[in-house]
């Protein structure tokens, strides 16, 4: 009996992976996202290789930052991914993807890109050593230490 493929929306059994996905608040902020609901938003209109090649990374349910670049720079949130990558809506070229995120739980205290630089714990996170990369892998250490400083206790975000 051949396996069924698993859906677009259900999630995998491996373990969950973080990620940090910025936005300029002016085009999509964070009480956007917040406003979007269950449903989601597509993280569309990244036209860069490497970001595309990490949303393409991404399972159902990893969890990442949602981090407003430019105008306020700093980390404001939580999502989840909710649909895997597929070809970006706003792209007539096919060569770009999203995937689509919905708000999990915004930070108690948003971390700053200089709160982030001045940790010795984060010197190595991509936000300090690629800063201009849209979509970032964020390790499990990273993950718990920016929650930390954030207020939230990692084991504790709900999906």
């Amino acid at each position: 009996m051949a396996k069924a493929k698993p859906s677009r929306n259900t999630p995998t059994a491996a373990p969950a992976a973080f990620w940090l996905l910025k936005s300029e608040p002016d085009a999509f902020s964070w009480e956007m996202c917040k406003a979007r609901g269950k449903t989601g938003e597509p993280w569309n209109g990244v036209r860069n290789y490497l970001a595309r090649n990490n949303m393409r990374a991404m399972k159902l349910g990893d969890l990442g930052f949602f981090y407003h670049s430019n105008e306020g720079k700093e980390i404001v949130g939580i999502v989840e991914v909710c649909l895997l990558a597929r070809p970006d809506p706003t792209d007539d070229t096919g060569k770009w993807e999203c995937v689509d995120v919905r708000a999990v739980c915004g930070m108690p205290r948003p971390v700053t890109l200089a709160d982030v630089k001045a940790n010795p714990r984060l010197d190595k996170m991509s936000l300090v050593t690629s800063m201009r990369l849209s979509v970032q892998p964020v390790t499990a250490d990273e993950w718990a230490e920016v929650c930390r400083m954030g207020g939230l206790d990692p084991g504790k975000i709900r999906t």
